[in-house]
This record gives structure tokens, sequence and C-alpha cells, in this order.
């Protein structure tokens, strides 16, 4: 075995690794015997929601709640390093951006307000009031409201992001991009016309029931680890479990529960997948479009027989429209096309379609392996489409599972953070505090990048996340952020975007979702809701890092404040007093919150409705549809190719950002991917091992990676290791946010516009040792620039 970054790992996922891993994270971390103790109170009625994925937990009531990845979160919240005014008074913001993404986060939680000082070129202290009349006063200077912009991270409560949009909207604007545009917005753009619903529609009892469950373009093991409990034991009772990723992942093939004692004595496993389908990147549509014409073939073939239909036609009848017309559509696509683009032969599709006909009860899961690309909408539709045929919605065992990051991402959108408000939405904000909304469509992430950028914005405001690295086209968000007059980020811990600043700038600490939240009535809970629709109750119960934190909804409360004056119809000191005030205004805005208190502090929570799931679907039409769409021929990586095959030009690849295990998100834990091999490395660029030697090169070169777009930008990423990986040939996956810069902002996805970050075409080159400061400090060159 060598000792070099990347080396063999046997191990299944989870495991006494995972066990190891975890104790290591604490240990960096300091958290001390708090810190770990606090772990015990993840995911419980009288503690935290986990800060981590929002992969539901087993009715908010289990004893051992958390995954390795959701230790390392509270680890890194718990931690007893701080980063304070003394780090802020060593180091420039210049010296501070040359440091890795990794370091800044491990120096600790952020104590005081700090404003940028344009003299010296360092972050200062700041009061709390200074910091809301330099904010206030931006704010009330601006010519027209939608000139500021109000970013949302996947974090923030459901009362920080309630209050949070209803002072935004009674300021003026819409303009709320948030963490939705970059991930699963594609999944509630799909679904909302088609079933009525944009979340999923199944509970974690159904994946008990289910007899198939299909994983698309999702790796569990790193990214929803205890997701693979539940395929665990679905696996364990005979349930079939079919992966469609273009990588082999260790989660969806093996995994060990470090809370199963039997299994962890015996150093034994589970086989999660029982079938593999290796297909192209982006090639999903294809894939399941595939699978839909076998089974209508299949179909067609017992009607010919006289044998009962295969597809369940008394739901088509009841339940949807436009099934003839869907079928037709199917029908007339080629095997040879859909081979072609999927990267899988009929045969293995067939046996694919076979596996969802032999099935009577079937779950599809999706990720960002099927969001984040040209033609996300389509293929989340053909999904959908597939479910339909049989009647796998609406009914125990089955249903649709578009799996959620960030743990309130789904809350944030329920409490309307949306660029794009329903009509009854706003007239109902009228109705309940007496102001008249804006009515205007705001700025998602890529319109907020583009108005910053053409200076259509001149101040951005963000309630938490890593704006600056997880955006696609690092280089023009860094440019579109420094182009601002103000820019304000509320966060628990340093990281890059605080570097990336306007002519002004605050960083506003506040609490963790780990902490005691301390108002006039007493200590507070929050509430969150998962990816299954459940919200139930969140309390702190650590000291907060420093006296000086304040709440999200404190600091949302203050802000309106100082902004809107006496101004406002809401007394936001009075709401911020007691929570139950807060949540007692969302039931009267949204109907489906009604008797919230009440109702979340029933153990477990309480389940919002879900129309699709009771088969009421509030469509157009009334039903479910059936949608079309034909399998793309014409995307960028096939023009990339073409006008490369045209002037005998290098090899163009398809490159897919992804996750290392060691990370959250933009937020780096450590620099191993224990499961892909990788150690002490961010810099890799996965590649089929004939890809490898047909470029001349070996694994262990170093190459340099420019995208190809048709706005004709150069976009480059330099200094990454070639490793030798089971991939697809024509394929590459590497980190992010170290290939961000190669994403461009204007490709994203048709109807969502999601960036298209697992869909890159790129050219490889031998690396140039230009940029090597930034390569050794595992900093994205176009962000440094």
């Amino acid at each position: 075995m060598s000792d070099g970054p990347i080396r063999r790992y046997d191990g299944p996922a989870g495991g006494w690794d995972a066990l190891r891993s975890v104790a290591r994270q604490l240990v960096r971390e300091d958290v001390g015997l708090g810190g770990a103790r606090a772990l015990l109170h993840a995911n419980q009625p009288d503690g935290f929601d986990c800060p981590g994925c929002a992969w539901p937990d087993r009715d908010h009531t289990s004893t051992f709640e958390f995954c390795e990845n959701g230790a390392k979160a509270v680890a890194a919240e718990a931690t007893r390093h701080r980063a304070g005014p003394e780090l802020f008074a060593r180091h420039s913001v210049a010296r501070l951006s040359e440091y890795s993404d990794h370091w800044l986060e491990s120096q600790g939680r952020l104590t005081t307000p700090m404003r940028y000082d344009a003299a010296t070129g360092h972050y200062v202290p700041a009061t709390w009031d200074e910091a809301f009349a330099l904010i206030a006063g931006h704010l009330r200077a601006l010519p027209s409201p939608d000139q500021a912009i109000f970013y949302t991270s996947g974090r923030t409560s459901n009362e920080a992001a309630f209050l949070y949009q209803l002072f935004v909207r009674e300021y003026g604007t819409n303009n709320f991009p948030d963490c939705s545009n970059m991930c699963h917005e594609s999944s509630g753009t799909a679904l909302k016309p088609q079933v009525g619903v944009g979340k999923g529609t199944v509970s974690l009892q159904d994946f008990e029931q289910a007899d198939c469950i299909l994983v698309f373009g999702q790796n569990p093991g790193t990214n929803h680890p205890r997701m693979l409990g539940e395929l665990r034991d679905a696996a364990r009772r005979g349930c079939r479990i079919a992966a469609f990723n273009p990588l082999r992942e260790r989660g969806l093939e093996r995994f060990a529960d470090p809370q199963d004692k039997l299994e962890m004595l015996r150093g034994g496993s589970t086989r999660i997948a029982s079938d593999y389908f290796q297909l192209k990147i982006g090639g999903d549509l294809a894939a399941v479009k595939g699978m839909v014409k076998h089974v209508l073939e299949r179909d067609d073939e017992a009607l010919a027989q006289g044998r009962p239909s295969l597809l369940d036609r008394a739901f088509i009848a009841e339940h949807t429209t436009g099934f003839e017309a869907f079928a037709a559509d199917v029908r007339a696509e080629s095997w040879d096309t859909i081979a072609a683009e999927s990267g899988l032969d009929p045969a293995r599709l067939r046996q694919a379609g076979d596996l969802y006909l032999q099935s009577e009860r079937v779950i599809a899961c999706w990720g960002m392996g099927i969001t984040q690309h040209r033609h996300s909408v389509a293929t989340i539709r053909m999904i959908a489409n597939l479910m339909l045929l049989r009647g796998n919605l609406g009914r125990p065992g089955a249903g649709l599972c578009p799996v959620r990051g960030h743990s309130n991402v789904q809350g944030d959108r329920t409490m309307m953070i949306w660029e794009r408000p329903p009509a009854a939405f706003l007239d109902r904000l009228r109705e309940v505090f007496g102001f008249e909304p804006p009515r205007a469509e705001g700025y998602d992430t890529v319109a907020a990048i583009e108005a910053m950028l053409d200076g259509r914005a001149r101040v951005f405001f963000a309630m938490g996340g890593n704006f600056a690295a997880a955006t696609p086209d690092t280089g023009a968000t860094a440019r579109g952020l420094r182009t601002c007059a103000l820019t304000v980020h509320v966060a628990t811990k340093l990281n890059r975007s605080h570097l990336v600043h306007g002519r002004e700038a605050l960083i506003l600490p506040c609490l963790g979702r780990t902490e005691i939240d301390l108002q006039a009535s007493g200590p507070q809970a929050v509430t969150v809701e998962d990816s299954m629709s459940m919200v139930h109750l969140s309390a702190g119960i650590r000291p907060p890092a420093s006296a000086t934190l304040l709440s999200e909804p404190a600091i949302i409360a203050r802000l309106a404040q100082a902004t809107l004056g006496e101004q406002s119809t809401v007394d936001w000191s009075w709401l911020v007093e007691d929570y139950d005030r807060i949540r007692d205004l969302v039931a009267r805005v949204f109907d489906d919150f009604h008797d919230f208190n009440a109702r979340v502090r029933v153990p477990g929570g309480f389940r919002l409705p879900n129309g699709a799931r009771e088969r009421r679907w509030d469509t157009a039409s009334g039903k479910a549809a059936f949608i079309a769409a034909a399998v793309p021929v014409d995307n960028p990586i096939h023009r990339a190719r073409a006008a490369g095959a045209a002037l005998d030009a290098p090899p163009v690849f398809l490159l897919a950002t992804m996750r290392s295990h060691d990370q959250y998100n933009t937020t780096i834990y450590g620099l191993d991917d224990r499961y892909r091999g990788v150690f002490g490395e961010r810099r890799v660029l996965f590649t089929h091992a004939d890809d490898i030697a047909a470029l001349g090169m070996q694994a262990g070169d170093r190459v340099d990676l420019e995208s190809l777009a048709d706005d004709g930008v150069r976009r480059q990423a330099r200094g990454f290791l070639l490793v030798a990986y089971d991939i697809p040939r024509g394929c590459l996956a590497a980190y992010y946010p170290e290939t961000n810069p190669l994403v461009p902002l204007s490709s994203f996805a048709e109807g969502s516009r999601t960036p298209t970050s697992k869909s890159v075409p790129v050219v490889l080159a031998p690396h140039r040792p230009d940029g090597a400061a930034a390569r050794q400090r595992d900093i994205p060159a176009a962000v440094v620039g």
C-alpha cells in the first residue's frame, strides 16, 4: 500500500473508521467534555436538530441518532477555538485570503461583530448598534429596495426565515437568492406542475415497506449518511436497491452501521445496492426513458398476448393526464440514442426496467447528481413519469424522494424564502400585516451575481452560507461582490466569503444550533422542516461561544427596527422576546401551520400536508401529468466535442463537481476522502485509467483544467492530481469549491436556472507552475485574483 495521498481503501462505509474519524475531529476541534456530551442531544426531543443534512429522524425520539458528518458538524460548532478580534488584528484580509478554506474554518467560532477598515485592510471590532446603523444607512440610501440582495442559507430556522422574508418584503423587494437555487430548485420546478407539490411524497415508514428503491445521482455515504441506515434495513429484508451513478461509491456498495453493536463486534457489513448501473455523467434522462420504453414494450407484449396490462391502468385513467402522447413520444425514441446518451447498453436498461416491473412498491430517490444539469427538470419529470406508470405515488411503500442537503433548506422555502412568491401568499401578508408587499419577481442566485456585476445591486446581505465559494463561476461572483458598496455576512465561523467583500463590510456572529438562545421570556426553541415535511423543535443545550452573540431572529429584528423604524407595522422586539409569538404569526399566514405551537410540541412534531401523498393533485388539471421529453443530443458537451473533433483538438471531458467525505457543502472538516482512497489532498481529478493512458500521462501527474463555454470566457483550475478511478470513460469528477471557478455563470438548468455544476465540458493539459501559491493553499485561483 502506498504512503502517498492515494491508497486503496477496502473498508465499508461507516464502521470503526467512521468512529475513529469522529474521535479525531473531536480532538482537532478541542470540544471538551461538554461538546462530546452535546452529541447525545442531537436530534432528540429535548435537544437540537443536527446542523448538518435534512435527512429525517425516526420519530425524532431515538436515543443515539447522528452520523459521522453530523458529529463533525456538531464538533465544528462546539469547538473551543475562537476567531476573535485578535485573529483579525494579526491578519489583514489580504493575508487571510492566502490560507485554505480548511484553515479559515479551523480558527474557530466568531465572537464579535467585525467591520472592514479600508485604511488598514483589517477587520476591526464593532458594536452591534454600529453594525445595524451602518446596514440601515446603506439600505435607506438606496434609490430602490431592489438594489439590495438578501441571501439565505439552508441552516436558517423557520422562525428566522419567516422574520427575514417579512422584513425584506416590508422593506420592499423579493430579492431572495438562496441555496435552493443551487441544489434542488430543479426538483421543485419539475414536480410542482406535474404532481402538485415541489417536495418529496414519502416518509421513513415507506422505506420499511418498499420492495424496490431506485437511487439516482446520489452518494448517501458522504452526503446523507443516516440514510444508509434505512437502506441497510431495507436491503436486509430483501428490498432491491438499484444505484444509478457514474462513480462506484462505497456508501452505495457496503455499510457497517456504527450503531449496530453486533455488526461492529463481528467486523461485518451489509451490501446496499443489489444492482449498480454505472451510467455516464448526465445520462440519467436517457437511462430512465430507456426503462420507461422497456416497460411500455413489455406492456404492449402482454396486451397482444391477451394477458393483463403491466401498467396501473385504473390509476392512469383516474389520476393522470397526457399518457397517450407521452407513450407515443417514448415509443418514437430510438434505442441507439438512448444507449449512446446514457452510456448503458439496451440489455442493461431492460434489466433495470424488469426490476421496476417486478416490484410492487417503488421509491425513487435523487440528489444533486440529477438536479445540476442542463436537462435536470426533464430528468426529474421522467423519473416521475416512470413512477406514474404503475401507480407508485400516493400509496404505502412508494413515492418520490428528492434528498435535500442543508438541515432546513426545505423549511426556508416553505417560509417563502423565494424570489417568485405566489400572489396568494403576498395577499395574505398584506391582510395580516397591513403593508403592500412587492409583487415584482426578485433575483435568484444567478441573477443576483449578474446584478452585482452590472451595478444593479449595491448591498449584499447573507444570512449564513459561503456565497463566494458555493456559487458557480467563482471569479465572476468575486468581482460582483467587490463592486458592492456593502457586504454583510451572518455566520458562526470564518469562511472565504468574508474575505471577498465590498467597499464596506461586516461579519456578524450568531448563535449556533447547539447553543442556548436566551431571550426575555427565557430559553427559546426554533423549528426546522426535514426532507420528508416533518416539522419539529430544536433547542440548544450549550452556553454560547461568546456573550456577544445574537440569535438569527434577534439579528433580523434589530436590523428591521434600525431600517424601517416607526414606519414598520411589526413590533419586532416584542416578537423576539418569545418565539411562540413568531410561530403564532406563521400560523396566521400559512394555513398548514394552524395550531403551530401546540402541534410542534407533540413528540416528533407534525407532518405538513402533502397532496400528492394523498392522491390529491394541486395542478392545473387537477391530476398528475405525464410530461414527455426528448433525449438531449445538443448539450454543451455535444457541441464542445463536435468543435474539438473538427479542429483535431485535445479530447473534451465532462466534469462533475462533488464533495469529499471530509466536507459538508463548502465546509471542509479535513483533507481526507476515505471511501475514495484520498488522504491529505483535495486537488484531485478522478479519471478512468484508459483516459489517463490515452493522454500520454500517468496517475499521479498534475494537470490543469480549462472549461469550455459558449460565452468565450477562459476559466481555469490548476494543479490537479490525476487519480485512476472506476468512472466511465470521458467523464471526470473533482471536489468543489476548488472546481467551482470552471462552472460558467451562463450555464444552468432549463426551467430552474440551477447551475450545471455536474456537467462541465473541460480539456486537460499538463500542469504549468503559475498559480502554484493558490494551489498549495487550496484556494480557487479565480477568488484569489
